[in-house]
């Protein structure tokens, strides 16, 4: 995931993966498992953050199949192009877009263990994980696993750069107030921001 994140940070519009057929691989039977598993969540994050989660495929082959991968790599570039630039294709000014990525990067060592504990999932099938990843299950295990870590990972980068009131971090990352309000609360506790009553905002310690 940090390869994929860094490639988007850097400006990349699309990101596609290849690997051996699932459950025919030389190398590593799982590793194809695991990068499927990795490339569904990590479109769901996308998708969290409001970039296209079609910016990012992963299909496989075998090392004999040129014209499969051509046909692959084809269709990607015409999805991608269609899409248009990164972010402006969505409509998200570039520094929110650099805000957002950098939250989901400073993450990933969180992200890391939710997949091999939470959400160590195998399946024989790609619809499967497909599947999975679209059911009200992992919706749930989204919204308590991850949702909430990003959004307080995007505050505490925007209070690194300068103290903001309750009203403010809301209007600039989307949230409800009192959603701004439950994330600062925890993060207060934890000893990571404190409220400045003479200017009434928040900043980090």
């Amino acid at each position: 995931m940090t390869f994929l994140l860094r490639a988007l940070s850097n400006g990349t519009d699309g990101v596609f993966i290849g690997g051996c057929h699932l459950g025919d691989c030389h190398y590593n039977t799982h590793g194809n498992y695991q990068a499927l598993n990795m490339v569904l969540l990590c479109k769901r994050i996308l998708k969290h953050i409001g970039l296209n989660p079609e910016r990012l495929r992963i299909d496989f082959m075998s090392a004999g199949e040129g014209i499969r991968f051509t046909e692959f790599m084809n269709d990607f570039g015409s999805t991608v192009k269609k899409l248009g630039p990164l972010g402006q294709g969505e409509d998200i000014d570039q520094t929110e877009l650099k805000l957002k990525l950098k939250a989901v990067t400073q993450l990933i060592p969180y992200i890391r263990l939710v997949l091999n504990e939470r959400l160590r999932v195998h399946f024989d099938t790609k619809e499967e994980y497909i599947a999975f990843y679209s059911s009200d299950e992992f919706d749930h295990l989204f919204d308590e696993l991850i949702a909430d870590k990003l959004a307080i990972s995007q505050i505490m980068l925007l209070l690194g750069e300068k103290p903001l009131s309750t009203d403010e971090i809301s209007k600039l990352l989307d949230l409800t107030p009192s959603e701004v309000s439950r994330h600062i609360n925890s993060s207060a506790r934890q000893g990571l921001v404190k409220y400045e009553a003479s200017q009434k905002h928040f900043a980090r310690v």
